[in-house]
């Protein structure tokens, strides 16, 4: 019951939080806690820690920019043809990326980030290079007007929801069990017969799809895209956010895509080294929080919910008959 009254309370702050916060931010919150938990699949999940997740979040944005603005697709098929554009540039991009282990698989997904960054700045007849993709328009939803940023927000939240309990039932699905245990160690999980590499491949596109369906929603929720959506900061933004809720955890990517999100919105008002402050917020918090904050809270709730070991029987001496 308590549970349910957890995701209850968390169903109605979704849909309250445009009326505390401006919509366009609220939007903002619900792609990039899609994309952080997309990215945990990966990260908290399976172990492999991309610094190229970027590609796939602005490549779906660029799709789904591209198809509304040319073809005037209409939401949401513009953002469900973004999560295909980006489980397809998955398939080969990470299929070699996850064949090598830790710094080094960081640094190759990082290199290929780097060369979509590159084709969508040189590709400038369809991209517009520097200047992105402008006035991406809002067509209406089955005859409903979804101009405004309310009405959007109202539009997208069906469609994140669903994505986010898509990435929660993968985790806690069988497959995500094995996905556990290729994070603890997957030369074991592979002598047990499971597929490894296969089983990254799948989780990596998975991800990456998932991604690149939070970049749709996110591009039409601002009307443009940018460069900025597929260069490394990006990546490493939502790495951020992942360690600053707790990878592994469920609510931890959402709850630090929010934070991070508001944090910069607030700062933003008083300085414009926004980066400065919620580094070191962020230092900070990790040091606290060795989990991350949802993940040191559970770690906290189990501790105090765990019954108490039985006390040790005392161990009497016995004396030996044969003893003097």
């Amino acid at each position: 019951m308590a549970r349910r009254i957890g995701w209850a309370a968390l169903l109605a702050a979704g849909l309250l939080l445009p009326m505390r916060v401006y919509p366009v931010l609220a939007a903002d919150i619900l792609a990039w806690a899609l994309f952080a938990t997309a990215f945990d699949i990966m990260l908290g999940y399976t172990g492999l820690l991309s610094f190229g997740q970027a590609a796939f979040f602005g490549g779906g944005a660029y799709t789904a920019g591209l198809l509304t603005q040319r073809l005037g697709v209409p939401y949401p098929l513009n953002a469900l043809a973004a999560a295909l554009a980006a489980g397809l540039l998955a398939l080969p991009l990470m299929g070699l990326a996850i064949r090598r282990r830790g710094i080094y698989l960081a640094m190759i997904t990082l290199a290929f980030g780097q060369m979509v960054f590159y084709v969508v700045n040189e590709w400038r007849s369809l991209t517009g290079g520097e200047n992105g993709v402008q006035g991406i328009p809002r067509p209406a939803l089955g005859g409903v007007d979804i101009s405004s940023s309310t009405a959007y927000y109202y539009a997208a939240f069906p469609l994140a929801v669903l994505g986010l309990l898509l990435c929660w039932r993968i985790v806690r699905s069988p497959f995500g069990r094995v996905l556990l245990a290729i994070r603890e160690n997957d030369v074991r999980t592979e002598t047990l017969g499971y597929a490894v590499h296969r089983y990254k491949l799948l989780a990596a596109v998975l991800s990456c799809a998932l991604s690149g369906l939070a970049g749709g929603i996110w591009v039409i929720n601002h009307g443009f895209v940018a460069l900025d959506a597929v260069h490394w900061t990006t990546s490493g933004l939502v790495v951020i956010m992942v360690l600053l809720g707790g990878m592994g955890t469920r609510l931890g990517p959402l709850v630090g895509a929010a934070l991070v999100l508001l944090l910069r919105d607030f700062i933003s008002t008083w300085t414009d080294a926004w980066g400065v402050v919620t580094g070191t917020i962020f230092i900070l918090v990790i040091l606290i929080f060795r989990q991350g904050i949802v993940g040191t809270i559970e770690r906290l709730l189990e501790a105090r919910t765990r019954p108490a070991p039985a006390p040790a029987p005392a161990v009497e001496e016995v004396a030996s008959p044969h003893r003097s």
